[in-house]
């Protein structure tokens, strides 16, 4: 390709909106363009390093045994209904009528589908197990789409399914993605964790992220300083510091005047909020329920919407006041009015000695000993782990960073098979539901979290593998004869080796030529000039890290796929 007949719209401002790396430097190096909030264009430059992502993507899937399919996005509410997620998915779900006032969504997501399919084709174990796939657009009303790419209204998204007929079958489909997706996210050149993960709106039994740390993730990735732990903040364990001694000591009732929050009553009574419980009280569809907390810790919604399922809410003050007969910041599981159930986190198990609410207006209780003063139901995980936490397999220290996801792998088991009656007959002539699988590659994602990986503050660093073009050709005046020639001679030679390549031939200064080839980020730039045409030499420099080698014309093309190999692996 020639610079001067390309659509590459670079630019120097970055936009008003643009707070991440990868957002900026797609604007600048022309590889997308905002039609409205949330939705992008591709310019080509953009869409070829897609396209190379996708390639990637499609050769992992087809060497698992996965079948390329194609469904579609207008989909009838009706099949939503049948699986619940209808109302799950609520306002995130683009929804219109046909000229026929049928219901209508725009698919965010395919499970529906497939199992529609299942139903109409898998009749008996004979057909299983399946594993199909597709590269396609998908829609999310995001109420603030942000981040560029990151988080959009409309995207791009690999997911597959698979269809086995009993869970080894869908155990063994898992693995084959979880290692197809380590060959994918590989090969595109990043460094990425494996985690273990909250499945929300999926369900399921299982589930697994794939994803890279970055300062502009919106995910909380969970690290040990040592051995391999690794967790998505939504299902992480740890280990907490102990926050009291052993000294068992008697319960008192203070005075505590119109101190209700942690905050008041630790500055009030002089002691510190790991050393006070917080009472929470949550309404759930099995009725009330009373959570027990240290001070200085939060409750984690993702694993207390798996403790409890179904919907669940915090309590209002009116119930608050029918249960536990006093006002909201004074309650706790000590003479409640009503037997409820009463579930601690962890955490507490050790502990000794803590404060919280006595049940009356303006009095907390402090020496507090669980079992002693009162009965729990059962201690549980369900707080965030916090800075200074301890690895649950090592013991080491904990770190705690910001992520991207990439990916998402689910064991669905038979939650959609059941909603949906996806049946099929077993060996026995026995009616079983299908087990299933879901997983999803966001292929923007890929890409920006690649820049987010690897750029520079005057831009990208493509890995070779998704870049798109290999070689950046810089002469420094186009319009010399001798020199153009000489670029002319190698870029042909390029082509015909089949090694993708993009000539500069503007007739622009050297300083705007070399700053477009570093914002643009080809591995690779070569620089053709007076100095060259003099010694004899051919300057190759490594984007990466900007290493100068020379070559000559007869080793030139050895020497630039050795390089090219090299920085593959």
């Amino acid at each position: 390709m020639r610079l001067s007949k390309a659509y590459i719209p670079t630019q120097k401002e970055i936009p008003a909106d643009a707070k991440i790396p990868s957002h900026k430097l797609m604007i600048r190096a022309g590889l997308i363009r905002q039609l409205v909030s949330g939705v992008y264009s591709y310019l080509p430059l953009g869409w070829k390093i897609m396209k190379k992502v996708m390639e990637i993507i499609r050769e992992e899937m087809d060497a698992i045994g996965a079948q390329e399919l194609y469904l579609p996005v207008l989909n009838p509410v009706e099949i939503w209904e049948e699986s619940g997620r209808n109302k799950d998915f609520g306002d995130e779900m683009f929804r219109l009528k046909d000229r026929k006032k049928r219901s209508l969504v725009m698919a965010p997501t395919h499970e529906e589908v497939v199992c529609d399919l299942a139903r109409k084709f898998v009749k008996s174990y004979k057909d299983l197990p399946q594993i199909w796939y597709q590269i396609q657009t998908k829609f999310r009303d995001e109420p603030r789409p942000r981040s560029g790419v990151m988080r959009t209204r409309q995207f791009i998204m690999k997911d597959s399914y698979t269809l086995d007929a009993d869970e080894k079958g869908l155990d063994r489909a898992y693995n084959l993605h979880a290692k197809a997706y380590r060959n994918i996210f590989s090969r595109c050149g990043l460094k990425f964790h494996v985690v273990g993960a909250y499945s929300g709106l999926m369900g399921g039994s299982k589930s697994q992220e794939f994803m890279i740390e970055s300062e502009s993730g919106e995910d909380t990735l969970i690290l040990c300083t040592k051995c391999d732990y690794a967790s998505n903040m939504d299902v992480a364990e740890s280990v907490a510091e102990k926050a009291s001694d052993d000294e068992i000591r008697e319960l008192k009732k203070i005075h505590t005047p119109n101190r209700r929050t942690i905050d008041e009553v630790s500055d009030f009574l002089n002691i510190p909020p790991k050393r006070l419980m917080k009472s929470l009280l949550y309404i759930s569809e099995k009725g009330p329920l009373m959570l027990l907390i240290r001070g200085d810790h939060e409750v984690n919604e993702s694993k207390l919407h798996t403790l409890l399922g179904g919907d669940f809410r915090s309590a209002e003050k009116e119930e608050i006041r029918d249960i536990c007969g006093v006002d909201a910041g004074f309650m706790g599981p000590i003479n409640l009015r009503k037997k409820i159930r009463i579930i601690a986190d962890i955490s507490l198990k050790e502990e000794h000695n803590l404060t919280t609410g006595a049940n009356e207006n303006d009095y907390h209780f402090t020496g507090i000993e669980i079992n002693r003063d009162f009965s729990i139901d059962d201690f549980v995980d369900i707080r965030n782990v916090e800075s200074g936490d301890r690895c649950i397999v090592c013991g080491e220290k904990l770190r705690i960073v910001n992520a991207i996801e990439l990916g998402h792998i689910f064991k669905l088991g038979t939650k959609y098979s059941e909603s949906m009656k996806a049946y099929f007959l077993d060996k026995d002539g026995t009616e079983r539901p299908i087990y299933m699988g879901s997983y999803g590659i966001g292929v923007e994602r890929i890409v920006a979290a690649s820049i987010e990986q690897n750029h520079r503050d005057n831009g990208i660093v493509w890995h070779p593998s998704i870049a798109p073009y290999l070689i950046h050709i810089i002469p420094i005046n186009f319009q010399d004869d001798k020199i153009r020639g000489i670029s002319e001679q190698i870029y042909d030679l390029l082509w015909n080796q089949k090694i993708d390549t993009i000539l500069d031939d503007r007739n622009a200064s050297p300083g705007v030529k070399f700053k477009d080839a570093d914002l643009l980020g080809m591995p690779l730039q070569v620089i053709i000039g007076e100095k060259w045409i003099k010694s004899g030499k051919i300057e190759i420099k490594k984007r990466s890290n900007d290493e100068v080698i020379y070559s000559s014309k007869t080793k030139f093309l050895e020497d630039v796929v050795k390089i090219i190999n090299s920085l593959k692996s």
